[in-house]
C-alpha cells in the first residue's frame, strides 16, 4: 500500500496487537484549556493497519492516514521509531 500520501501523520505509542494485521496505538497531545489555560493531556486511542506484523506492545510508531481499510481502521503503520525493550 502506498504511505506517502497527504493524509495526517500521528505519532504514538503501541497498546495492544491482539488483532491480526492490526495494532491498537495511543497518540497523547497537550491542548491549552480555554479558560484556565492549563495545558491538558489528551488521548485518543487508533486502530491502524500493521500488515507485517513488526510492532510490539509497548513501541513508539509513526502512522499515515490512508483509505479506510475496515470500520475503525483509516491509518496505516509507517515505521516503527522507538522499539520496546521486554
Amino acid at each position: 500500500m502506498n504511505t506517502e500520501n497527504k493524509g495526517k501523520k500521528l505519532k504514538g505509542e503501541v497498546l495492544g496487537t491482539a488483532m491480526q494485521k492490526t495494532i491498537k496505538v495511543a497518540v497523547l497531545r497537550y491542548v491549552k484549556h480555554p479558560k484556565y489555560k492549563k495545558f491538558i493531556k489528551k488521548v485518543k486511542k487508533y486502530l491502524v493497519h500493521d500488515p507485517e506484523e513488526k510492532a510490539q506492545v509497548g513501541d513508539i510508531v509513526e502512522i499515515v492516514e490512508s483509505r479506510p481499510i475496515s470500520k475503525r481502521k483509516k491509518f496505516i503503520l509507517k515505521n516503527v521509531v522507538k522499539s520496546s525493550e521486554k
